[in-house]
């Protein structure tokens, strides 16, 4: 049943202006000295999720701090929602570490992430501050059913991830706005 509902994913397929939106996102919580998250919505079909939108997430459901994020059950709920009138799918995320940290994941991100068959779940670095960031300057790591998340090897990100020039994203907000 749960393949019915989270089919395999064999590649992901990130527009470029999804990884630049999502790099601006987090960058807004960087430049606070915390980390930041952006989430990715998109469809799942044939082997292959593709992002159509990014999430910011605002208000007090989500926690930012220089080593830490949380997430309220309840803004994932209102994603949730979001994702249903968009006729879409959380597919992955992608979320900041400050400088000089891993873009492993860490032991808090393994324990209590989102722990979704074939969930892709990136760490950028340095807070998403430093220019030029690229797919393969992140930890990128996938949720493996029954062995948990693993990090993909650059050979695994090269073969089964990639960042297209063009196409349309579509940014949503989800929470109150804080006002930064």
């Amino acid at each position: 049943m749960t393949a019915a509902y989270f089919p395999e994913v064999r590649c992901w397929r990130i527009p470029d202006s999804a990884l630049a939106l999502s790099l601006t996102e987090m960058a807004r919580d960087g430049r606070a000295g915390n980390e930041g998250v952006a989430l990715w919505l998109g469809q799942r079909e044939a082997g292959e999720a593709a992002i159509t939108h990014v999430v910011a997430l605002r208000g007090p459901g989500v926690i930012k701090r220089p080593a830490f994020l949380c997430i309220e059950p309840w803004l994932l709920n209102e994603v949730t929602d979001a994702a249903i009138a968009h006729s879409v799918t959380l597919v992955g995320q992608i979320h900041s570490h400050g400088p000089g940290l891993s873009t492993d994941l860490s032991y808090t991100d393994r324990q209590g992430g989102l722990a979704v068959p074939h969930y892709l779940s990136v760490v950028a670095p340095d807070y998403a501050l430093r220019p030029g960031i690229r797919i393969e300057d992140c930890g990128l790591h996938e949720f493996v059913p029954k062995r948990g998340y693993a990090r993909l090897t650059a050979a695994d990100v090269s073969r089964r991830v990639g960042v297209v020039a063009g196409g349309s994203v579509v940014l949503l907000t989800v929470g109150a706005d804080d006002g930064r």
